[in-house]
């Protein structure tokens, strides 16, 4: 074999081992980071799911540790969030308004609520005595308004809050899923 031949067949071996190390590489990448956005959660849990801030002031961080920043702070007990993604104690959560950030999982809650959530925010949203079409409108319920869910059939849902307890249209809420059936 001539030594040029076996230059180029080290070079080529030097080549493979570097593809090899490249792709371990990023597979182990890909497996850690499927693993933060909830492929295999920590919970045992479906992700993703909607829960609700359990005290009036909850700390949002930008990653899942304590050294990580505060980014913003909730100060509403009850809003409904949902978890995006779980990585050990820590859940990515998502809110109403598409703001994201993690938060320790004892300061979340897994009671079900709401918030009103119109096409239009300047439109009122009906609130019925019954979950159907043919019902009577009892209230009008502004966007933003929070309730604590009590049922949903999958196209309605009883919600109830200060001063009002009835039944709204899914879609117009957010806090549940489209066709999720709670009860």
């Amino acid at each position: 074999m001539t030594s040029k031949r076996s230059s180029q067949i080290a070079r080529h071996s030097r080549m493979v081992a570097l593809a090899a190390t490249v792709a371990v590489i990023t597979c182990s990448a890909t497996v850690h980071a499927a693993g933060e956005a909830g492929a295999a959660p920590k919970s045992g849990l479906p992700v993703p799911r909607f829960v609700s801030l359990k005290p009036d002031r909850v700390n949002v961080r930008g990653g899942p540790t304590r050294d990580n920043e505060v980014t913003f702070v909730y100060t509403r007990a009850g809003l409904p969030v949902e978890i995006t993604a779980e990585s050990d104690n820590w859940r990515r959560i998502r809110d109403w308004e598409g703001s994201e950030g993690w938060v320790y999982h004892s300061l979340l809650s897994g009671r079900r609520t709401a918030v009103v959530t119109p096409k239009d925010k300047k439109q009122l949203v009906p609130l019925y005595d019954r979950g159907e079409s043919g019902g009577t409108v009892i209230a009008q319920l502004q966007a933003g308004v929070l309730a604590s869910v009590k049922r949903c059939t999958g196209t309605w849902c009883r919600i109830a809050g200060a001063g009002f307890d009835g039944w709204a249209v899914q879609e117009q809420l957010w806090g549940v899923y489209p066709n999720e059936k709670v009860e």
